[in-house]
């Protein structure tokens, strides 16, 4: 089963990349690029161009373009600190892109959407490893509760449209990503960011200890966000009896991770190694784990013909170079 029997006929269509800019969507851009679309078929608009929470701006944009193809990876996105002091922004703002992008392209006619939705919309204490039928069978945590709705108003957005009007709009939620194009802000980025600043400024500073919150034993999973952009690809060109075989109506959504994790503590012996710090890795237990485990189910995903390729060691190197190659470190 290749599924992606469409995928030559579908260079030459225009493709509307929402969020190219962001980590996501900058390699979802690399990934249609090095399967042969040309540049001049990759729909792109900077937030200055298009204000995605604009509904008549989004439709103007539309009317005019006219794109066959949509990745919504566009969101406003960041760490718990982030979401706990800005909750309204979180759930207004990406509300607003999802019900704006995927009315608009409806509107206008376009069949296919792919939907960047994300592992927290699932329950805080669900089973591990998490399926996707376990959407909407409990509470959120709640320090992304407001994001976690509206990516999962977004994921229902595309059910709804597919039910009623017949669209062919897919929804993919990815595990705990990391790769190019990353935030390294010092409050706001996720824990490989995190990590990979710190270890990288204490060797700088020649610090003779790191400290990392909580007791090192919770576990995580990690995935490259080029491997997240292949399997947005590879699920955009499924075809559509073979992505409903493998989906219901109601929840079509599909997960995207590497099938397997490691505990904070691993990653962070890993990152000092990667990084060259020789210092010490002190846990500080005062600081809370949270979740004890976060891990997704992605067999429905490999069925479909899609496997990570990025081992995390490799991934991180890769990434340690690129973060060397930005001074700024995109703070």
């Amino acid at each position: 089963m290749n599924g992606n029997k469409e995928q030559d006929s579908l260079k030459s269509k225009k493709i509307y990349i929402a969020g190219h800019g962001g980590m996501v969507g900058s390699a979802i851009v690399r990934a249609l690029l090095g399967l042969g679309h040309s540049s001049s078929s990759i729909l792109t608009r900077s937030h200055e161009q298009l204000d995605l929470t604009h509904q008549a701006a989004v439709q103007e944009f539309f009317a005019a373009e006219r794109p066959e193809q949509v990745y919504l990876a566009a969101a406003k996105v960041g760490g718990i600190h982030a979401n706990n002091s800005y909750p309204a922004e979180f759930i207004y703002n990406n509300l607003m892109i999802a019900a704006n992008v995927i009315h608009a392209a409806h509107c206008h006619g376009v069949q296919k959407i792919l939907f960047l939705g994300s592992n927290c919309i699932y329950p805080k204490l669900v089973s591990q490893p998490m399926k996707e039928d376990a959407l909407l069978t409990g509470p959120l945590e709640p320090t992304n509760e407001p994001y976690a709705i509206a990516k999962i108003a977004g994921v229902k957005l595309c059910e709804s449209y597919n039910r009623q009007y017949g669209r062919d709009y897919r929804s993919v939620l990815p595990t705990n990503l990391y790769g190019p194009g990353d935030n390294y802000h010092p409050e706001n980025s996720h824990v490989v960011a995190a990590l990979l600043r710190r270890f990288h400024e204490a060797k700088q500073n020649q610090a003779s200890e790191v400290v990392i919150w909580g007791s090192g034993q919770a576990r995580r999973e990690f995935l490259h966000v080029d491997d997240l952009a292949r399997a947005c690809v590879h699920v955009m060109n499924l075809d559509k009896e073979t992505y409903a075989r493998m989906t219901q109506p109601m929840m079509s959504h599909l997960n995207a991770g590497c099938g397997y994790d490691i505990t904070i503590g691993e990653l962070a012996r890993l990152m000092g190694k990667i990084v060259g710090y020789e210092g010490r890795i002190v846990f500080d237990t005062s600081k809370p784990d949270g979740a004890p485990r976060k891990m997704i189910d992605t067999s429905l995903l490999n069925a479909l013909g899609w496997q990570a390729r990025i081992g995390l060691e490799e991934g991180l190197r890769m990434t340690y170079r690129q973060f060397m190659s930005d001074s700024a470190y995109r703070c």
